[in-house]
């Protein structure tokens, strides 16, 4: 395993590294074109062509009438898996939604001396559809994932929630997906994967009614399917390949910072993982740790290529060009292990989430804390922000213009519409002054 050894000690070092980061997103530009044939396909064939190419790449014997999961499988799922976990599911929701819950934006008016009323009216849309990745054929369900999509939908207000996810090889779906949706109340979910479920969610198919807004992670022919369907309905986000960035002085505990590393690193062998520290001494602790944890991971093969192609141990003159180049990196997750992590919180300008101190390693985001754990990539943190209830609401302006503020402003309107060359629109006011 070779971590990258970096030195950073202005912003005349950072040319070298963004291009080496930067090399994290080169575009496939193959799957473009696959990916535009399945959308119009299932455009076209709607619930045969989910069918098919169910069969082809998830179950052999796939047939269309299997598509949505029986209200009553969703239910007894949550029979199908021990009364612990049922409880621990339970509490991350419940912990989930209460964060989210703070999140909820209210409708707001103001009236004018003259009557006039002026507002904003937030509203949910109407539907969404979310996409859950199965995981290593089904065996390694993103739960989570599901979690942190459904509870800002529903915190939202959104009535109608649709949940897709490839089948197993037999045809059934894990039951710690159903049993999540079980206890999310949620009740329409259907057995299909890829960019055939983008597709049947945004257009809609026999069976599958079309959504307002998509949201969920996958792989790349997932997230490209989003990305072409931008304009056509709302998406979260797209996002890249998992990263993060840990800021450390000599307080942090090497064992625990290679572990946060490989909590990352064993997610995708395109997954970044970057520790900066200005201690060269506690550099060389967490380069053993890697190498000694790596090798007793169950997914060691791909932490080990991730932590090759892009892990790196940073070392800079003191903690504060440690914050400079952590806003340069804008990372998806910033850990601060450092004595006083809410000294150095005011420094930070760029991070999906930030975990503050020892005891907070990026897991605990993951799953349990409230926040929710889908985050910019790629330096998109620099204009973006994690999902949130925000993502499935919609903003209407409203204006009620009174009399007189039609009277007192009028011709100053209609000077601005003739300054831009649109006659009408200076009649269409001027009418109400006659």
């Amino acid at each position: 395993m070779n971590c990258r050894d970096l030195t950073y000690t202005n912003r005349d070092d950072w040319d070298a590294i963004g291009r080496w980061l930067e090399q994290r997103k080169d575009p496939d530009t193959k799957v473009d074109t696959i990916v535009r044939d399945i959308l119009a396909d299932v455009r076209t064939r709607g619930d045969e062509a989910l069918a098919e190419y169910t069969r082809k790449f998830d179950c052999p014997t796939f047939d269309a009438a299997a598509l949505r999961v029986p209200r009553t499988a969703i239910a007894a799922a949550l029979s199908d898996i021990p009364d612990d976990d049922v409880e621990i599911l339970k509490e991350a929701i419940h912990r989930v939604r209460a964060f989210h819950l703070n999140q909820k934006e209210k409708s707001w008016w103001t009236t004018a001396e003259d009557g006039t009323i002026l507002g904003q009216m937030v509203r949910p849309v109407d539907r969404v559809g979310l996409y859950v990745p199965g995981g290593q054929g089904g065996e390694t369900p993103l739960i989570s994932s599901l979690i942190m999509n459904a509870i800002p939908a529903q915190v939202a207000g959104v009535g109608s929630i649709a949940v897709t996810s490839p089948p197993r090889k037999d045809g059934t779906l894990n039951p710690y997906i159903l049993a999540t949706a079980a206890l999310l109340e949620l009740d329409e979910i259907f057995l299909t994967g890829s960019a055939w479920a983008i597709a049947a969610l945004a257009f809609g198919t026999e069976t599958i009614a079309p959504c307002d807004v998509l949201a969920g992670p996958g792989n790349i022919f997932v997230a490209t399917a989003k990305s072409q369907l931008i304009g056509q309905v709302g998406i979260d986000m797209v996002a890249g390949p998992s990263e993060i960035v840990i800021l450390a002085d000599d307080t942090a505990t090497p064992a625990w910072l290679a572990a946060d590393m490989l909590s990352q690193a064993e997610h995708d062998p395109l997954a970044a993982s970057i520790l900066v520290t200005p201690d060269k001494g506690l550099a060389d602790q967490v380069r053993k740790e890697l190498d000694t944890q790596c090798a007793a991971l169950p997914r060691c093969d791909i932490a080990c290529k991730s932590l090759d192609d892009w892990g790196a141990i940073v070392t800079v003159p003191d903690i504060e060009t440690g914050a400079e180049l952590v806003n340069l990196l804008a990372p998806e997750h910033l850990e601060l292990a450092v004595g006083d992590p809410w000294a150095l919180l005011g420094s930070i300008r760029h991070a999906g989430a930030i975990f503050m101190g020892h005891n907070s390693p990026e897991p605990v985001g993951d799953y349990f804390a409230g926040p929710n754990h889908v985050l910019p990539t790629l330096r998109t943190v620099r204009f973006s922000s994690a999902l949130s209830v925000q993502n499935f609401c919609k903003k209407s302006s409203v204006i009620a213009a009174s009399p007189s503020y039609v009277a007192e402003h009028g011709a100053k309107i209609a000077r601005l519409a003739r300054l831009e060359g649109l006659e009408a629109h200076a009649r269409s006011v001027e009418q109400r002054n006659k």
